[in-house]
């Protein structure tokens, strides 16, 4: 995290986080509680969270998918035992990134993949919608 603003508790986040719902990296956050991982979440940055899942050979995957993301103009922000973490704008477009990934996880199978500031964190299954109005945040 990158602190913005100590006298409000302000940060921007340098990278998307692998467990944590809603945040991409860029997001600028207010902390509320910093021992409960509390936040308010104060303005997006405009990039997508995408979270890979696969149980081995995670490193083969991200051999192959690592270079495509960022072609795009993305990053790979984590590589776990079994995971990987990107960002990457959603001006992209959605249909680009979902067919890059979609085809990873034929060619590797065993993999899975989620966005993770897309869907409401309570149901998993609302769009937030909030790239509809990305304009009028800048």
């Amino acid at each position: 995290m990158e602190v913005l603003d100590v006298s409000a508790d302000q940060v921007r986040l340098l990278k998307s986080p692998l467990l944590t719902r809603n945040l991409a990296a860029g997001d600028k956050l207010k902390v509320i509680d910093a021992a409960s991982a509390e936040y308010e979440l104060i303005q997006r940055s405009g990039n997508l969270s995408v979270r890979v899942f696969r149980r081995n050979e995670i490193e083969t995957l991200s051999d192959y998918l690592s270079p495509e993301i960022e072609k795009l103009g993305g990053s790979l922000d984590l590589q776990t035992d079994h995971a990987l973490v990107y960002s990457i704008h959603f001006s992209i477009g959605f249909a680009t990134i979902e067919e890059l990934l979609n085809d990873a996880s034929k060619d590797y199978l065993e993999t899975v993949w989620y966005y993770g500031n897309v869907y409401d964190p309570e149901d998993g299954n609302t769009p937030l919608l909030w790239w509809q109005d990305f304009e009028n945040w800048k």
